[in-house]
């Protein structure tokens, strides 16, 4: 067995005709929703966008309830540091 076909996997003319094969069923099946391959790309990369946007969305709220928390913990234990250092 040649290098080659050990990396197809199998004989070039069926990996071919295997390609073929499924090349004309998709085909079909992209014919039929009326996709092009561009449709596909682009919602490919509109759904990394959408992933990584919630990515970000979520480390955003993460921050504002940190910093809402803070506003008022920080102030407080500020107060009540002044407070025990005068004993």
């Amino acid at each position: 067995m040649s290098e080659f076909t050990r990396f197809l996997g199998d004989t070039p003319l069926r990996i071919f005709l295997k390609l073929l094969v499924v090349s004309f069923l998709v085909g079909i099946v992209m014919s039929y929703f009326g996709w092009s391959p561009y449709d596909v790309f682009y919602q490919i990369r509109d759904f990394v966008l959408q992933l990584w946007n919630m990515g970000f969305k979520a480390i955003d709220r993460f921050v504002g309830y940190f910093l809402l928390g803070a506003a008022v913990v920080v102030p407080v234990f500020v107060v009540l540091r002044l407070l025990s250092y005068r004993r």
